[in-house]
């Protein structure tokens, strides 16, 4: 009987794992399965773009898994069952369970509105490819009524800012507000703040700072002062949150849902399932949580292949970097920030700002994709095989 391994997600760390694991195991012995609720990679690190009105590439997961014999499930993971080792899924037709040897989660995050009134019933937000389209066409249609439209983004972490910029310089007749809950800009060092105040400035964006908000209506957000924002769209991006799967399985979970792992991205509560990605409680090389972010996911994914890969194969396992070295934000195609933080996560006075950054970004965004949606390329002659039949007692003796 074939090892199976189950993977969750495939999104930036969950397509990475699954193909990566597709080229370097045999598949006489595994047997990979895909589950993922919609047909399409999606480019989170480019929703925001996405909604300001550019064309992003959405390659289709069966054809990025071509020639991997990767078996793809599109459906929606309903149940997490550690226990009995299964998934149940729901799909068009009607759904089912998969069981599973090895499960790797990588189910990510969504959008979080904090239960604010009015948020989820008048907010858009860019934490989905559909949500994203949804404001490209609201945004579509406030330019076709000839401009001055009014677009409040709430939230001024890098999400926040890197939509109300890019908005701002695609739709330069749409009048754009970023509401801060703190400082703009806290958590970079004073010089890039200052960069970043003056590409507010040059893309005519009104800054509101130390300002909370305490509910959305279809047309203003009303501010904790009092204050009432006239807006003809409004973008939510203050935060993420995790679905409550994996608590509800009974997997060992954090207060905001996140799967705590060991060193080896494996769950501390049942050593068959894996997290990476968001869905990660990873502690870095820093001794300190690694943030939600495309870096993170991209770390967590390494560590837990090559920690499958020496637990199936009976090799050692190999400890790769768990790094959190620097915050990277677009402010629109032709400007950026890349912050360096020191091992506190903390801002370093040095940055880079300007068109460097933005081409850096660029860079990444592109690797990003195709490491992603060619998971073939580099396929080894001899894939490795199973140290042994693939059964509990196996699995036990490898843990």
């Amino acid at each position: 009987m074939k090892h199976r391994i189950v993977v969750l997600g495939a999104g930036y760390a969950g397509a990475y794992a699954a193909g990566t694991l597709a080229r370097r195991l045999s598949p006489a012995d595994t047997e990979i399965t895909v589950v993922n609720a919609v047909p399409d990679f999606v480019q989170r690190m480019r929703l925001h773009q996405l909604a300001a009105g550019r064309d992003i590439e959405a390659p289709e997961l069966a054809d990025v898994f071509s020639g991997t014999e990767i078996r793809l499930r599109l459906a929606r993971v309903t149940v997490v069952d550690p226990e009995r080792r299964v998934v149940a899924v729901a799909d068009a037709d009607g759904g089912g369970e998969l069981g599973y040897d090895t499960l790797v989660y990588a189910l990510g995050s969504h959008g979080d509105d904090h239960a604010v009134p009015g948020a989820a019933e008048h907010a858009f937000d860019v934490a989905a490819r559909p949500a994203a389209l949804r404001l490209r066409e609201r945004l579509d249609r406030l330019d076709r009524r000839g401009g001055g439209g009014r677009v409040v983004v709430v939230g001024d972490g890098l999400t926040g800012i890197e939509t109300a910029t890019e908005i701002a310089e695609s739709r330069p007749g749409l009048s754009v507000t970023l509401v801060a809950r703190g400082e703009l800009g806290a958590r970079l060092s004073t010089g890039a703040r200052g960069h970043l105040r003056r590409a507010c400035d040059r893309l005519g964006i009104t800054v509101m700072e130390h300002t909370s908000v305490e509910a959305v209506e279809a047309a203003r957000v009303l501010c904790a002062d009092g204050t009432a924002l006239a807006s003809d769209a409004t973008v939510w991006t203050a935060g993420f949150a995790l679905s409550p799967i994996a608590a509800i399985g009974g997997l060992h979970v954090t207060g905001n849902g996140q799967i705590v792992v060991d060193r080896t991205m494996r769950s501390v509560s049942h050593p068959d399932v894996y997290a990476i990605g968001d869905s990660a409680h990873a502690i870095g090389d820093n001794g300190r949580p690694l943030p939600m972010s495309c870096a993170s996911a991209g770390y967590t994914g390494r560590q837990a292949v090559e920690a499958i890969m020496g637990r199936l194969t009976g090799r050692e396992i190999t400890h790769t970097k768990l790094a959190y070295a620097y915050n990277h934000i677009s402010l629109g195609r032709r400007d950026g920030i890349l912050q360096m933080v020191d091992d506190e996560g903390r801002a370093k006075p040095k940055y880079v700002g300007g068109r460097k950054a933005a081409r850096v970004k660029a860079g990444i965004l592109t690797m990003s994709l195709w490491a992603t949606s060619h998971p073939t390329f580099g396929v080894p002659r001899h894939k490795r095989r199973l140290a042994a039949a693939p059964d509990a007692t196996t699995e036990k003796a490898l843990a």
